[in-house]
């Protein structure tokens, strides 16, 4: 893997891949040393943010592009590197990541999703129904279906499912097919290949069978490029700690969306909010036979404030009390379970390593296997765009790291090794 040149991104096609996001601008190197620890088998993709992250860090396409593979090349990396154009919402994003040379394009139609359609009765859900059929032209040829699937699993697309998911994901569909065309165009006007993830997890309830059914066949059927879909899981996949949920129920689960995706595509299963989710990434290597995508961000940004714990505790003690008074706006658009009441305030805990510990976790303190529970990650989770835009602490981070960029390497190289490892044992 050593070498001083850098060729530009590319896809990546179904091999299991794995995203590592950054903040700061400053985390590749560590991600490269993990890579080459534990990474055998899976493909890197280095350059990835979304829209919202790089508005809430002030960073650009082009920017978060260049400080990734300057990265990738300082850290003598050669391989394959895929870029990933997270969440875009609109052409306009697209436009922007297309022009910065991202190749992965994650296509997030949320804006068009009823996340009240599976609360509906009948008598409001015929009413819902009856407000989208006129755009929706695949109702009928779905009604009455019964799948089999290699599992045992028969889906049964009854007329309930049917209307339940149009009214659901209807508009939504047709806007991701609309953008996936779009990309297309930008795309081959350019030269230059690309592929296209759908995400469609960011719902309360979890995508059903019926659903990814319809939604891949009308994207596949739609022309769309799918290499990836991320569903809406079972269990809970909350932010920066290890999954909640029965691991085996869940495995079972994926085994019937891995079929799906095998049946449809093939295109893999793509598990957003994966940081640190540590005890089911055997279960997802093995239900998608290594045909999986999992993405990260907020851990390394997370790995950053341990940096700044180990070498300046005072700034750290600083950073915890400004994300607790930040935490309660700035928690609004993610899903978590922590509250000020369960974490205690930096002044209540004199001990530097204690603190650490309940706002970050500390991999000696965590089950072998398993990922972070403290809830005190989620509160400094959230709060990083508050925190890195802040006069004071922004720019003291980044000194921090900068200097002890050393120190940052190796952190982030032992925390996501046990990330690459834990699919490892799936594969």
């Amino acid at each position: 893997m050593a070498g001083e040149t850098m060729a530009a991104c590319v896809t990546l096609g179904l091999a299991p891949s794995f995203g590592f996001g950054d903040r700061i601008g400053l985390a590749t190197p560590g991600h490269v040393e993990a890579m080459k620890r534990a990474g055998a088998g899976i493909e890197a993709i280095f350059p990835q943010q979304s829209i919202r992250e790089m508005a809430r860090t002030k960073r650009t396409a082009a920017g978060v592009m260049r400080d990734a593979m300057q990265g990738a090349a300082q850290a003598g990396w050669t391989d394959r590197i895929g870029a990933d154009a997270d969440h875009l919402k609109t052409t306009e994003d697209v436009d922007v990541t297309a022009a910065a040379g991202f190749t992965f394009f994650t296509i997030d139609p949320s804006d068009y999703v009823d996340e009240h359609a599976d609360g509906y009765d009948e008598g409001v859900l015929r009413t819902k129904f009856g407000a989208v059929r006129e755009s929706i032209d695949w109702f009928d040829s779905y009604l009455g279906r019964r799948i089999s699937l290699p599992t045992g699993t028969t889906l049964e697309l009854d007329e309930e499912a049917c209307m339940r998911c149009a009214v659901k994901y209807g508009a939504a569909i047709n806007h991701a097919v609309v953008l996936a065309a779009h990309i297309e165009r930008v795309q081959d006007a350019a030269g230059r290949d690309y592929e296209i993830e759908l995400s469609v997890d960011e719902t309360e309830q979890p995508t059903t069978l019926a659903e990814h059914y319809i939604i891949a066949d009308q994207c596949v059927n739609g022309g769309m490029k799918l290499v990836s879909l991320a569903p809406r899981y079972i269990g809970d996949f909350e932010k920066g700690v290890d999954y909640k949920g029965d691991v085996a129920t869940l495995e079972a689960s994926l085994n019937d969306h891995a079929a799906i995706a095998a049946l449809l595509g093939p295109y893999k299963l793509s598990l957003h909010s994966g940081s640190d989710k540590l005890s089911m990434y055997p279960a997802l290597a093995r239900a998608t036979k290594g045909q999986f995508h999992v993405k990260t961000a907020g851990t390394s940004y997370l790995e950053a404030l341990r940096v700044v714990a180990h070498h300046d505790a005072a700034l750290f003690r600083r950073i915890v009390e400004f994300g607790r008074s930040r935490y309660e706006t700035d928690k609004a658009t993610y899903h978590v379970s922590a509250t000020l009441q369960n974490t205690p305030p930096a002044n209540e805990v004199p001990d530097a390593t204690r603190l650490e510990q309940l706002y970050l976790e500390r991999w000696e303190d965590v089950p072998a296997g398993k990922g972070f529970t403290e809830p005190g990650r989620q509160i400094l989770h959230c709060t990083f765009g508050s925190t890195l835009n802040h006069e004071e602490f922004g720019p003291a981070i980044r000194s921090l790291l900068e200097t002890n960029l050393d120190s940052y390497t190796e952190i982030l190289a032992d925390h996501f090794s046990r990330h690459l490892r834990a699919l490892a044992e799936g594969l």
